[in-house]
């Protein structure tokens, strides 16, 4: 496999989803940084509900596929209503993905048939409509056999992605797509799901450093992007 080093900004860009997430952007802000991930060749831009409009109209006719997340920030709705929210967007037929938060304090309780089923209800509706879903566990609040099980949750659930972080836990240190987290989820999934590295990729190194251990995607922060693809010499603190 091509080594990233040696990647164009385009294949480079394929890996990224542009996290367009933060709650008090205004309308121009989410427009520009929409716009910014295509300008960029992002594989997705990761968004909140409220902006699949905006989404839809920008991303017309271009590369760049649409991400949205579903019960965001905290996966603590009912099964019923993750189900629900993933219907209402999913249905409008322009969704490429859909990244769901699992319940992560029932993964902390060892709840791990109630996560499955919590996923599954999620994917039968998503996989419908042809939307490819991504499991988010939040990984800083895990130990290691929590993530372990977790993947296994995601993968008996017909999931198409794991993924690691929100990018806005708090009470936690905040680490997110560490290389030894990533580890951690590719021996225990082995090839069976794709994995997506989210939350602390803010320089290029780590990034590239990701690729070539064979990450499938990776969740960038807005300010981080031109960074990751060399297009700056910066280094962001600006969160996922």
């Amino acid at each position: 496999m091509k080594k990233a080093a040696e990647m164009t900004v385009e294949e480079l860009g394929m890996y990224i989803d542009q996290s367009v997430l933060k709650p008090d952007f205004t309308e121009a802000e989410i427009r520009k940084y929409i716009q910014e991930g295509i300008d960029y060749h992002c594989a997705t831009v990761c968004i909140n509900p409220s902006s699949l409009d905006i989404a839809a109209e920008m991303t017309k006719d271009t590369k760049t596929k649409i991400c949205v997340v579903c019960d965001f920030p905290f996966g603590t709705s009912t099964t019923a209503s993750k189900a629900m929210q993933a219907e209402e967007y999913c249905k409008r037929g322009d969704i490429y993905e859909l990244d769901i938060v699992a319940n992560f304090g029932w993964i902390r309780s060892g709840k791990y048939d109630d996560v499955t089923a919590d996923i599954k209800a999620v994917v039968d509706v998503c996989h419908k409509y042809g939307t490819a879903v991504k499991v988010i566990f939040e990984t800083d609040t895990l130990n290691e056999e929590q993530v372990r099980q977790a993947c296994e949750c995601a993968i008996t659930a017909g999931a198409d992605f794991v993924k690691t972080s929100t990018g806005f836990i708090t009470g936690y240190e905040s680490n997110g797509a560490t290389n030894e987290v990533i580890k951690i989820m590719m021996d225990q999934c082995k090839g069976r799901i794709k994995i997506k590295g989210s939350g602390g990729i803010r320089t290029r190194d780590h990034f590239l450093e990701l690729i070539d251990m064979g990450i499938d995607r990776m969740g960038v922060g807005y300010k981080s992007t031109p960074t990751v693809l060399g297009l700056d010499n910066s280094v962001s603190t600006d969160a996922y």
